[in-house]
């Protein structure tokens, strides 16, 4: 089984924005609280994946590569909006950060995300990482689908 432990946090500033960067667009089959299922593409790859419920930091996931044409007819069969973002991988201090810069109903939304090995890992943050937003369920993909960035946004303005 895999398992996943990340934390995510709100990006500050635009430091970030020298690394190149991919399109991913994503979609969601199924968002239950017990269970995701997703299809995901990045260029000219396609994963589906299934995550469970998150328990002390660190939730299943299974991923599978799949045929980029599958992918895309899976996408068709998604009840929720599609998710678009640029992901761009940076380098701090021996560890991986993944920032996504979302678009569409989710425009002006950056997180960056860090895998670790356990739960309590200890990591250096960048200077351009806010606020730590790993426990915020607005913040989880297969929330954004239903309640997206614009909408939550606009209302605590």
């Amino acid at each position: 089984m895999g398992v996943e432990i990340e934390r995510k946090f709100v990006v500050t500033s635009d430091a970030w924005r020298r690394a190149p960067g991919v399109r991913v667009v994503q979609a969601y089959l199924a968002r239950e609280a017990a269970c995701s299922v997703r299809v995901r593409i990045v260029e000219d790859t396609a994963w589906l994946s299934v995550k469970g419920r998150a328990r002390d930091g660190a939730k299943p996931e299974f991923e599978y590569v799949i045929p980029v044409p599958e992918a895309k007819e899976l996408i068709e069969l998604s009840p929720y909006p599609v998710i678009e973002k640029v992901r761009r991988k940076i380098e701090y201090e021996g560890f991986v950060w993944e920032v996504d810069e979302f678009f569409g109903a989710n425009a002006g939304l950056v997180v960056a995300e860090i895998e670790l090995d356990a739960p309590d890992q200890p990591f250096p943050l960048p200077p351009w990482i806010g606020q730590d937003v790993t426990d915020d369920p607005r913040y989880i993909n297969a929330n954004l689908v239903v309640h997206p960035y614009g909408e939550w946004k606009a209302h605590n303005q």
